[in-house]
Order: C-alpha cells, then structure tokens, then sequence
C-alpha cells in the first residue's frame, strides 16, 4: 500500500488528504479533451467527494483547467503505466477507448470501481462506432449510473485577456496534413474577410508557425497578425473565446470556438462531422462527404476537404451574420 494513502472499514481507497481518488483515462489531444467536457462535468456532479484526475499529456494543463475540478496527470499516451499506484484509485473511468491497450492500463490500477466499456472480463456498454463523441462517453456513463448531459461543452473564460479582442482568428494548421486546407486559400479567405472589415489574426502551434507566416503573406497583412506559435494555451482559448468568428479544420480551435459560443466555420476533411461536429449554435460544417477518404493519418489533404472551396467559407460566413 502507498505511503501516499490509507484504506477505511468500506475497503475505499483514501488519499492523504481525506478524500478518495478519482482517474479519468484521456491521454489524447485538445480537440480530444473537449469532446469530452460534457462526460468530465458529469464525472464531476457524481463525485464530489472524489480528488479528480485526468490522465493526459502535460501540455494540456491550461486547458484542463478551464474545465473546472480535475487535476492533470502527466501521461505521453498509453507508452508507458499510468504513474499511479495500484490500489490507490477508488474509481478507474476509461474515457480513452475500449481496446486492450487502454483497458490494461486502466484494469492495473487495481481500482475498487471501473467504468468502460464492455470488454473481456469486464460488463458496460458496446462499443458504438457511429456514435459522436460527445454522445459515447456520456452514453457510458448513463449506462454505468452517472448523469450527463451531451450538450453541456461549455468551459471557464480563460483568467487572461484576449490580445485581440474581437478579431477573427483563422486557424491555418493541423495536426495531420489530412486536414490542411491549403495555405492559397486561407489566405484569399483572410484577404476577403479583412477588407471587409475584420481585424483578422492566424493562429497556430509552433510548429506551424512557418505556415501562418506564409498564409499571412500571401494575404497582403502585416506580420503582427501572425500569433501562431505565440499564444500559449490559455491566451489561444480566450483569443477564441473573445473571437468575432473563427475559421478552421476540424482541431482544437474548433472545439473551443463551441466551447464558447464562437461564430465558427469548420472545414472537414478524413473524419466525419457526425461523430466530431460543433453542437447546435453559430457553427456551419462544410464538407464533401461523398468524397471522403478517410485516411486521418495521410500526408495529403483529405479530397472532402479539398472539395471546400473559398466562395463556400465566404458564404458560410455570411450565413452566420459577421460578414
């Protein structure tokens, strides 16, 4: 036993502090946390009792925060064990899958309780892959007693201020190059969208940096409209939150643009927007579904992706009422 915890009569694992532990197994990226705010906020209504903690990777930490009640556990995906003891966690939620990998990580933490999906060994609900995101974890906490609500993504406002209020924010990069939507295009959208009147920032990670310098070159605007690779996390969500519109792929911005409120269009390519599309508000998807490859991993846009073009997004945005 961990010098870290007691255990009381009820057999429930107690921390140092008094209170039992609660993990929730994500360690995926930030579009992947946010799709799974409503799960986590009905987690967090159950066990108020429970020191909650979300096992992701590091970096997600601001972000985590803006949930509300959960403590990040530094996690690089399922490479390595959970850095948890066994028999600490009272409670075991596996939010990342249903697979072995996920659910071997979870089973060692020896906990008193787990919540998953059915699996070897193990009861819960199947494993639906036609179902959002949003609906899957909340769909698996009902079935385990645990009330949810889909539709509850809301997050905290940031505790920093938007350098740029009321600017929109395109969102140029990706995680895969199946979802880049080329750099011509953003930025004949962010020239468009500027003559119009918009203060128009591009945003980004480090390392697409390189592209948002390119996509605002091309636009015709000056460099310090260029934020990717600036803003940490907490300064990108509430340059989101305090957007006049975003525009963007199917990322993390998108999601915070829901989170929010934000006006947002959200250009899809490999993954269907059924299972991760924006919930009901100010969002229009555009797509090409009947040209969907589906390959979330290709170096190459995704053709359903290539298939939106510029009149469509200054469309959508005008459907939205910003332009």
């Amino acid at each position: 036993m961990s010098g870290t915890e007691t255990m009381a009569a009820s057999d429930e694992p107690i921390a140092a502090d008094g209170k039992p532990e609660l993990l929730v197994l994500r360690a995926l990226k930030l579009g992947d946390l946010l799709v799974a705010v409503p799960a986590l906020k009905g987690i967090r209504r159950a066990f108020p009792e429970h020191r909650l903690r979300y096992a992701a990777q590091g970096w997600l930490s601001d972000a985590l925060g803006l949930v509300g009640g959960y403590e990040l556990l530094p996690t690089h995906g399922l490479d390595e064990p959970l850095a948890m003891d066994p028999g600490v966690v009272d409670v075991a939620v596996n939010l990342h899958g249903s697979g072995p990998e996920s659910q071997g990580r979870i089973d060692a933490l020896k906990a008193r309780r787990t919540v998953g999906h059915r699996g070897l060994h193990r009861d819960g609900p199947p494993w639906r892959p036609e179902l959002h995101e949003r609906e899957r974890w909340v769909r698996l906490l009902e079935w385990h007693g645990i009330e949810a609500d889909p539709l509850d993504v809301q997050l905290h406002r940031p505790h920093v201020p938007s350098r740029v209020p009321g600017a929109t924010v395109l969102h140029v990069g990706a995680a895969y190059g199946s979802r880049l939507w080329p750099v011509e295009r953003f930025a004949a959208v962010a020239s468009a969208l500027s003559e119009a009147g918009h203060q128009v920032v591009f945003t980004g990670g480090k390392s697409e940096r390189e592209r948002a310098v390119e996509v605002c070159r091309l636009a015709g605007l000056p460099g310090t409209a260029t934020l990717a690779g600036v803003l940490g996390l907490g300064e990108f969500a509430a340059t989101v939150a305090a957007a006049r519109l975003v525009v963007s792929a199917d990322t993390g911005a998108a999601h915070l643009a829901s989170a929010y409120g934000t006006p947002s269009v959200v250009l899809f390519g490999p993954a269907p927007p059924e299972i991760w599309g924006p919930p009901p508000g100010p969002h229009v998807v555009l797509t090409r579904a009947d040209l969907r490859r589906g390959d979330t991993f290709a170096v190459e846009p995704d053709p359903a992706l290539l298939a939106v073009q510029v009149p469509d997004v200054m469309a959508a945005v005008r459907d939205l009422g910003v332009l």
